[in-house]
């Protein structure tokens, strides 16, 4: 009241002011003295308004400056024991930090024990308080129990211990008991003695056993997000390609998975195992490759972390030997998206089944126990009809769902976890304040604390609810703790061992425990599930795109000769797709989409046809060469080629088979005919057996010039003329007899003119004289009368100059001149 009245009071002349705070440090000096006339209801009448929402405007001025009662911050970063028996002696250890802006002096630390907490929400209530309230924030321990502090600067933190005798908290009833340290000091403007901190917690107190005690059934779940790409290697092992080496860092010591197993090894809890972590870390223990952060997807490097993850399988196997294993459908499949997008996609509720059916493989071939598979887990426990449909549709008959989703109306306290829901199936509707009871930042100690002492304070309380039956809880945390959460969980189911009102059970005895006839069995409308987790679904674009994937898988696999290579990394990666790992990593669920699709379809791109250039036909019938090249590792086997044209008088011929090895092309020929001259386009495609497109269409040009009969007899007629040629030139040689010999004697003339004119024209005569060839010496006037004539028929004939041989001297004799040959 002191703090309301000073910030709340207008400005003055100091003298006023003055009076005002001497007031104000009356009226608190006569608050104990108050307290004790009041009646024992006043506090809690107090607490009410101080809590409502019209007292938050008043109080929020000192919450952001600091002063008051909140002056102080105390962490209590340890209280052992959690649960204290009698005779115990409580620890609470913390420290203390002045928020203000001021110098704090004259301090003192001491515990303070408040009223028992009677229900659930009374805890959550004060909880959630600030600042100092008295009445409700109890009294100090009797006893000596406090430490003083010298002055603390602004800013400043310092640590404490504190020891108190369980027995000097006079805890005479059983139940819930608020626990606080307070601390009392001065500031320079409040020169008295007033509360400037306090830090609460919970302590459970149970003197004896009850009669009937809780089962509690407590999921530890072994879950990651999506790490393994659709690629591999085409060596024979097919190395597996990861996205990134971050799985190996969970694996290492200190990391995520590593303390999960550490952790949970040592507990009574049901281990809620993703078969997808196990087939990753299953392939990370052999040879891997890991992409290269910002090259290509196909740019990888070798993976180093084998000892990593082959040191957790083998512990992991020792961990859960004997234990009960859950094992979710294959990468922990995102039920909610599909019940409310997925429906509306063809296909998308097909592989749900398949996915189911591998996990219960993956689990027993790299663990070595037989997992149960009966069990759905919707993401963060929220469901509906439309949910509890789909999830049982892969086979499951048991669906763990959240109490604040499965809301009661008009009990008083928390049914059996197991509620009949029809056709055989059951809700487990878990425990929601248990359930979230160590999510938010666990790594300060001093939350992690108060989650400790929460947790079983809360079961404490539902315990006591109805002492008289005993009930069945299931308790499902986050699905990805981190270490520090991980680290509070196993705090606090530690701490429950050692109470005397819970004992373990195993969710299959969960589910078949006898259901409490009041909880409700009706699961809630699709209209009621929480809008905020529907924004966070899977668009009904993302299933469209995962269709779309297998389909073309399913193409692809028709073609292939050895199709167990590819099937298994798909499939595996198209479940991926759809896992509640994207909750809230939209982008990146988009992403890995998107590089399983464009994969696929860069393997499919590796059958392909080469390009052709345009081609010419020159005649009526020809044969058209198409080639197919595959560049896959392996043989593809089932795809049929296919030509049409685009001119009805050009018959490309039929469909042929293709089947061509790994890494080779095959060239398939088409017999062709055309009726007519001109150009066509001729349209190449593959198609599948059962008459689906694979690949593109390749589209060339096709030029057709047939031979016509005035071409033929144009050339038929060439040929006569050279044939007619020929045949002339063999008969003139015929006529002109034999060559003469060259070593023969000549002739000589014996001085007789007349003899030797006759000679000389008996040699003519006779073809003996140099006129041999058929020709006369150049000047005698018969013969070059003869040879004209002969040569103007020569010409004639066959359209030559006459000289059908050729000369053997250009520069002829003279008449009757003898020539030396």
């Amino acid at each position: 009241m002191a703090e309301a009245a000073e910030s709340q009071a207008p400005p003055g002349p100091e003298g006023t002011n003055r009076w005002r705070r001497r007031a104000a440090a009356l009226l608190m000096a006569a608050l104990p003295v108050l307290a004790g006339v009041l009646p024992a209801t006043a506090p809690a009448a107090a607490a009410a308004p101080a809590a409502s929402p019209g007292n938050a405007a008043a109080t929020a001025p000192s919450a952001r400056s600091g002063t008051g009662s909140r002056s102080a911050q105390i962490s209590l970063d340890e209280v052992t024991p959690t649960i204290p028996k009698k005779g115990d002696t409580l620890t609470l250890s913390g420290t203390v930090t002045n928020t203000s802006k001021t110098t704090l002096t004259d301090l003192r630390l001491a515990p303070r024990i408040g009223p028992t907490l009677t229900s659930r929400s009374a805890i959550q209530q004060a909880a959630r308080r600030k600042g100092y309230l008295s009445g409700a924030d109890g009294i100090e321990v009797p006893g000596d129990h406090g430490a003083r502090l010298s002055g603390l600067a602004s800013g400043v933190t310092r640590p404490f211990t504190l020891k108190v005798p369980v027995d000097d908290l006079h805890l005479s009833s059983n139940g819930v008991h608020q626990l606080a340290v307070s601390l009392t000091g001065q500031t320079r403007n409040r020169p008295y003695a007033q509360i400037l901190g306090i830090g609460r917690t919970f302590l459970p107190w149970q003197e004896e056993a009850p009669e009937n005690r809780t089962r509690l059934t407590y999921l530890w779940p072994l879950i990651s997000t999506p790490h393994v790409t659709a690629r591999t290697q085409s060596d024979e092992q097919q190395t597996p390609v990861f996205e990134d080496d971050s799985l190996a860092e969970e694996l290492a010591p200190g990391g995520r998975l590593q303390q999960m197993l550490e952790l949970g090894k040592d507990l009574d809890v049901t281990w809620v195992i993703d078969p997808d972590l196990l087939a990753s870390v299953d392939m990370m223990a052999g040879r891997y490759r890991v992409q290269k952060p910002g090259g290509k997807p196909d740019e990888t490097v070798a993976g180093k972390n084998q000892a990593y993850a082959k040191r957790w399988l083998a512990e992991l196997q020792q961990a859960v030997e004997g234990k009960e294993v859950v094992a979710l459908p294959f990468a922990d499949p995102d039920l909610a998206s599909l019940a409310h997008r997925g429906t509306r996609v063809r296909g998308a509720l097909s592989s749900l089944g398949q996915a189911t059916t591998l996990a219960r493989r993956t689990v027993q071939v790299v663990l070595h126990v037989k997992p149960s598979t009966d069990f759905a887990w919707p993401y963060q426990g929220a469901v509906d009809s439309s949910l509890v449909d789909v999830a049982t549709s892969a086979g499951a008959h048991n669906v763990i769902a959240r109490s604040d989703s499965v809301r009661e109306k008009g009990l008083s306290y928390s049914p059996t976890a197991a509620r009949p829901i029809g056709s055989g199936n059951t809700a487990l509707v878990a425990d929601a304040l248990l359930s979230t009871a160590f999510e938010g930042d666990m790594s300060r100690a001093g939350n992690s604390s108060l989650a400790v002492q929460r947790f079983a304070a809360q079961s404490l309380a539902l315990a006591r609810q109805v002492p008289s039956r005993s009930r069945s809880v299931v308790v499902a945390p986050q699905r990805r703790p981190s270490v520090s959460q991980a680290q509070a969980m196993a705090d606090g189911i530690k701490a429950l061992g050692r109470s005397g009102w819970t004992e373990t059970s195993s969710l299959a005895d969960a589910a078949e425990a006898k259901p409490d006839p009041n909880a409700r069995r009706r699961m809630p409308a699709p209209s009621s599930y929480p809008s905020s987790l529907r924004k966070s679904e899977l668009p009904t674009a993302a299933f469209e795109q995962v269709r779309k994937t297998k389909d073309g898988l399913e193409d692809f696999k028709r073609i292939l000769s050895q199709a167990d290579r590819v099937m298994p990394p798909f499939t595996t990666a198209i479940d991926r797709e759809v896992s509640n790992a994207w909750r809230g990593e939209a982008r990146a669920g988009q992403r890995y989409r998107d590089s399983v699709e464009e994969y696929l379809l860069e393997l499919r791109g590796a059958v392909k046809l080469i390009k052709k250039s345009d081609i010419t036909l020159s005649g009526r019938e020809a044969t058209i060469p198409v080639t197919v090249q595959n560049n896959l590792a392996q043989g593809v086997d089932g795809l049929v080629l296919e030509l049409r044209s685009s001119r009805v008088g050009l018959d490309v011929g039929d469909a042929k088979r293709v089947k061509v090895d790994g890494e080779h092309t095959q060239s398939l020929k088409f017999d062709t005919s055309a009726k007519n001259n001109g150009r066509a386009y001729v349209y190449a495609q593959l198609y599948t057996e059962d008459g689906e497109r694979y690949g593109k269409v390749m589209k060339f040009q096709v030029n057709v010039t047939s031979i016509t009969s005035t071409v033929l007899l144009v050339i038929a007629g060439g040929v006569l003329l050279i044939v007619l040629a020929g045949i002339r030139m063999y008969t003139q040689r015929k006529r002109s007899g034999p060559a003469p010999d060259p070593d023969a004697p000549l002739e000589h003339p014996d001085g007789d003119d007349d003899d030797g004119a006759e000679d000389t024209d008996a040699d003519a005569d006779d073809g003996d004289g140099p006129g041999d060839d058929g020709e006369a010496p150049e000047g005698s006037p018969g013969d070059g009368a003869k040879d004209h004539a002969e040569g103007a028929d020569t010409t004639e004939r066959d359209g030559s100059d006459g000289d059908d041989t050729e000369r053997e001297s250009d520069n002829p004799p003279a008449t009757g001149e003898k020539v030396d040959r």
